[in-house]
């Protein structure tokens, strides 16, 4: 099973999807990590762009060829990067469980975001005003929606968890 939390910075999804794996014992892929490994190799001479997403779709498959429950942690925001990880679900012939993980109070995301550190060496955390501003594409079919503002992160992995047993 390929499971893959999308949703803006300061939602939750690091919590939830890091702590779904740890529970599940599944690969966990966080693109915040892969790519700013990518911009710390210094091999790029742009931007990441959709690198990171490329190089998680082909952790992702590798894993699953291998049997291996996978989990994604990121934005995802565009069809292409959705399509991205349902080509990968299909061609490793296994079940793709969307997940977006929104906060409809929109001051406690705020605050969320104005009040994080970066657990990352080297990535900066982003802004609220570069959250508002980031782009994020509806979804064509609406994924499992998780919303922290109305449950904690531990009631938000069991509701997963009891949707994947």
């Amino acid at each position: 099973m390929l499971i893959v939390f999308s949703g803006l910075p300061g939602t939750g999804k690091t919590t939830i999807a890091s702590e779904l794996a740890r529970r599940i014992n599944a690969v966990y892929l966080r693109i915040d990590v892969i790519e700013q490994a990518l911009r710390d190799a210094n091999v790029l001479t742009s931007d990441v762009g959709a690198s990171g997403y490329g190089v998680a779709n082909a952790l992702a498959l590798s894993n699953l060829r291998l049997g291996h429950r996978v989990i994604a942690d990121c934005v995802n925001p565009v069809k292409e990067s959705r399509e991205a990880w349902q080509a990968v679900a299909a061609t490793a012939g296994v079940e793709l469980l969307d997940i977006e993980v929104v906060c409809s109070d929109l001051r406690e995301h705020q605050r969320r975001v104005e009040s994080r550190t970066s657990d990352i060496s080297g990535l900066v955390p982003p802004t609220w005003q570069s959250v508002l501003a980031h782009e994020y594409e509806a979804w064509n079919t609406p994924p499992l929606t998780v919303d922290t503002a109305l449950m904690t992160a531990d009631q938000a992995v069991n509701s997963v968890m009891m949707r994947i047993a």
